[in-house]
């Protein structure tokens, strides 16, 4: 059969451009299509960097060229991601030899935010990166005990004549807590400012070293201190942590929200899934091996970020040994030759992987700037 470049041009109309509100032809994403016989090659320029998105791109337009031209067509994409200019400089404070610098956030709270991020950073720890984590959920800190570190205190050190804490080290990565200041029974009772001044003290203040990722455990929501952390730096990337149930995706909707508003412009390196499904040990009555239960339902976060148009990272399946890892302080990713291990190491490296691309194709990002008019506060760059 000889396909027609119009029918092609007309069936890909069909299409909307990730990111973007036109269609592929009406934006101009289309640059050129051309058919031989039974073959057709479309080249495609897209501004979205992410890998789902050009993924995406490739499938839907096989997809379409199938369904609306001709089933047996062999199709070629090339898709070309055309970046915005970057910037000559970085507004902010950066944090001298940290090179990523990765927020880890929730929606809502009790989706195992701190847990996923306990495990990415000892799971980034055994690749090999220099790891640092910064427990800014000031109102309920969780690293000292998940690190079983709980009884440690930073020391202070000289750092070029001047005196900083030093990081407490456990299972090969550097952490600060507000938990390592606080009696275990202590709540603690502060106001947005007293809050932002001692994670600022915790950033600045203390000899972090050589890092290659900094991951920043952010309290659940959205409010001050995610406002204080991205004044204060320019963070790479930003990763949303959920369940797959309605209630957290809808706060989770809002925390990947949150970094893409215009003023904040923080990219969003995907949505994590936690507590996926459950497989029991020992089969049940049913006599089926290995039998996923979605207790929370199923796959609501993966659907979300396909929504979201940003990448899925992977998920973790709900299991009794990830809570028990973290409450003796040795994280479950710590495990060898596990499944745990293998499904904190998918995500890792799914995180890594989108880093990776972020910091090849757009811009480096900028600390936002807080300031107050007539008792309202507003976010700019």
């Amino acid at each position: 059969m000889k396909l027609n470049k119009q029918d092609i041009r007309e069936a890909l109309k069909n299409i909307t451009v990730p990111g973007e509100g036109a269609n592929m032809i009406e934006s101009g994403a289309v640059t050129n299509i051309m058919t031989f016989a039974d073959e057709v090659v479309v080249d495609i320029t897209i501004k979205n960097p992410s890998l789902q998105a050009k993924k995406k791109v490739e499938v839907d337009i096989l997809k379409t060229i199938h369904e609306k031209v001709y089933q047996k067509a062999q199709v070629k994409v090339n898709v070309k991601v055309e970046a915005p200019e970057k910037k000559p400089s970085i507004k902010g404070k950066p944090i001298p030899g940290i090179q990523n610098i990765i927020a880890v956030a929730s929606g809502k709270g009790g989706v195992g935010k701190s847990t996923v991020t306990a495990n990415l950073a000892v799971t980034m720890a055994k690749m090999g990166f220099e790891v640092g984590v910064l427990d800014a959920d000031i109102y309920g800190p969780s690293m000292p005990i998940m690190f079983d570190v709980a009884q440690e205190r930073p020391l202070s050190v000289n750092v070029n004549g001047t005196s900083k804490m030093k990081p407490v080290e456990n299972h090969g990565v550097k952490m600060l807590s507000i938990g390592f200041f606080t009696k275990p029974d202590q709540a603690v009772i502060w106001r947005g400012p007293m809050a932002a001044k001692a994670l600022n003290q915790m950033i600045f203040d203390a000899a972090w070293g050589e890092l290659d990722f900094l991951l920043i455990d952010l309290p659940p929501g959205t409010g001050d201190i995610h406002l204080s952390i991205m004044q204060s730096l320019p963070v790479t990337g930003a990763v949303v942590v959920s369940t797959p149930q309605n209630v957290a995706l809808a706060d989770a909707k809002k925390g990947v929200a949150m970094f893409q508003q215009e003023n904040i412009d923080v990219p969003v390196l995907g949505i994590i899934e936690n507590m996926a499904y459950f497989t029991p040990e020992v089969p049940m009555a049913s006599g089926i091996p290995n039998n996923k239960y979605y207790i929370f339902g199923k796959e609501g976060a993966k659907n979300l970020a396909e929504d979201l148009n940003v990448r899925f990272l992977g998920e973790i399946p709900l299991v009794q040994s990830i809570r028990e890892a973290g409450d003796v302080g040795r994280p479950a990713a710590l495990q060898i030759a596990t499944p745990l291990e293998e499904a904190f190491g998918h995500l890792t490296r799914n995180v890594v992987e989108e880093v990776v691309a972020r910091n090849e194709n757009l811009p480096p990002t900028e600390a936002i700037k807080i300031t107050t008019m007539a008792g309202c506060s507003s976010v700019k760059k």
